[in-house]
């Protein structure tokens, strides 16, 4: 009896039992990697990339089974519909991407859901250690190497500082210095000369490491140039 399940569930064809047994690996896999996104507040969680990994399984199984059953070969082409798992996923990795004016975010987790898709293709073809295998290799990167990132202060951030001061200002050299010489790259700058109320905006587009001082670097500015606000943010305005 244990020995026909077994059979069944490492068959390369498509049956009832190893079909079940693919279709949960996938869910668990899946639901791993998206209990780890969810920790860290996105919006595609352990749902969403259970499903993912679980229809990806199905589509593989899908493939194989047409072949076998309809046409009777052992050696179809079940690339085909796992061809377009591949390409058809990436519109649900451009949903998890929330792109702002000057910023983007939900690259990495765009990034796993594509792998995820791969990791149930891998399942519903019965790669299943390649498939577990791959699932601890993303777990390990989406904690230890953002650790390792975070210890050793690899992480850059895009911002945009704003700094609003009374008068129509032509020389920002002095601000830049400033920005500059708290550790903070410059990418591009933008300026506003509103005349009506005698008012300059200028909006620095910066790269800077996560430990920037940033009150400091805002007193430094504000004793310069008595502002009227500064601010920092993802999002251009001008």
């Amino acid at each position: 009896m244990l020995e026909s399940i077994y059979n069944d569930i490492i068959s390369p064809d498509v049956n009832l039992i190893g079909a079940i047994t693919k279709l949960v690996l996938s869910l668990i896999l899946g639901a791993t990697i998206g209990i780890e996104r969810r920790r860290k507040g996105q919006i595609a969680g352990l749902r969403t990339f259970a499903l993912i990994s679980m229809g990806a399984t199905l589509a593989m199984l899908i493939s194989i089974y047409i072949p076998q059953e309809y046409l009777g070969l052992k050696n179809g082409d079940p690339g085909r519909i796992a061809a377009q798992v591949v390409s058809g996923v990436g519109f649900l990795g451009a949903g998890a991407i929330i792109q702002m004016k000057g910023s983007v975010r939900g690259l990495t987790t765009a990034a796993g859901i594509w792998m995820t898709a791969c990791i149930g293709l891998a399942v519903g073809a019965g790669m299943y250690l390649i498939s577990i295998i791959a699932t601890l290799l993303i777990i390990f990167i989406l904690v230890n190497i953002e650790r390792l990132e975070q210890r050793h202060n690899f992480m850059w951030e895009s911002k945009i500082i704003r700094v609003k001061v009374h008068g129509i200002i032509q020389d920002i050299q002095p601000l830049r210095d400033i920005i500059v010489g708290n550790d903070v790259h410059i990418s591009d700058e933008f300026m506003k000369f509103d005349y009506g109320n005698q008012v300059t905006i200028v909006n620095f587009m910066i790269r800077s490491k996560s430990n920037v001082d940033v009150p400091a670097m805002f007193n430094a500015i504000k004793e310069h140039s008595d502002p009227i606000s500064i601010t920092i943010t993802n999002e251009m305005s001008m």
